[in-house]
């Protein structure tokens, strides 16, 4: 039987392609995004075209369009067993050279609207006593890298929601999952959507050359490896259904789908838990 599923930023990458894969599978999918009639117009009738596919006007920046899109689906549908908190812009820069406005806009839609989007569906999950709750983060998420401080922060920040909610929500069975993705070709990477950065270039200026040359090399690896390992969006739609399928309790806290790291996102995982452990004991012996 399908599940009631609701994803948010479905105009275009992952969120698009998560939405027909998992509409094929024989889901409900309520498809959110901005724009519905305006610029995300012909994304918009091309998922409603789908079958089990309704698409719904929603900006995670504003609290009023979240909590009518919310009751919209609710209303219809009467409970949705999933959300998919996949909306999300990045942005690229020196930390100084980027003002407190622009990383105020980042955190809107990339941790405060993670928040917006639990606080709209989690009353009737916990009505249900089920539900389940899919994060995209980052494969940098539990660390940082230059240029890239601001978005990798607003990650690790919803890290830090999915692993304290598990616990909060546990007696509701309601579960949480991120998933780290790593570096794919979307739309957030290839330059075809415009992302929040640094706006003040002659802070910037200040850095250079070396800033340029360093952030040049940087963007240069990421690129080449994402080549190198043949990185398909679509991985990550198809680890989204698998999430969906997977019987109640059993799904990991987190779901990493990154061939570039070989193994090592995995190990950090791994090794972040079992630090935690011992942490929690000492403080609970």
């Amino acid at each position: 039987m399908g599940k009631v599923i609701f994803i948010t930023g479905t105009s275009s990458g992952f969120g698009k392609l998560t939405t027909i894969t998992l509409s094929k599978a024989g889901n409900t999918v309520i498809a959110g995004m901005r724009g519905v009639s305006g610029k995300n117009k012909e994304a918009a009738d091309e998922l409603s075209a789908l079958p089990n596919v309704e698409v719904v006007e929603i900006d995670v920046t504003d609290d009023h369009s979240v909590s009518n899109a919310f009751q919209q689906a609710l209303t219809k549908h009467g409970k949705i067993d999933v959300l998919v908190n996949n909306a999300g812009v990045t942005g690229f820069g020196l930390l100084e050279a980027t003002s407190i406005e622009q990383i105020r806009k980042m955190f809107e839609v990339n941790f405060y609207g993670v928040i917006r989007n639990y606080q709209a569906v989690l009353p009737s999950m916990r009505k249900e006593k089920s539900g389940l709750i899919i994060n995209i983060t980052s494969g940098a998420s539990a660390h940082t890298l230059p240029f890239m401080i601001p978005y990798l922060a607003s990650k690790f920040g919803v890290e830090s929601i999915a692993e304290g909610l598990q616990v909060e929500l546990a007696q509701f069975n309601i579960e949480n999952v991120t998933i780290q993705p790593g570096v794919y070709p979307t739309e957030m990477n290839n330059g075809s959507k415009q992302g929040i950065g640094a706006d003040k270039p002659d802070v910037a200026a200040a850095y250079d050359p070396i800033a340029t040359d360093m952030f040049n090399a940087i963007g240069a690896g990421l690129f080449g490896k994402m080549q190198e390992f043949d990185m398909n969006p679509q991985t990550i739609a198809d680890g989204i259904l698998n999430l969906v399928s997977m019987q109640d309790g059993t799904r990991p806290l987190r779901y990493p789908l990154d061939a570039i790291a070989q193994g090592t996102d995995i190990e950090f995982i791994n090794a972040r838990a079992e630090i935690k452990e011992k942490w929690l004991a000492k403080y609970s012996g």
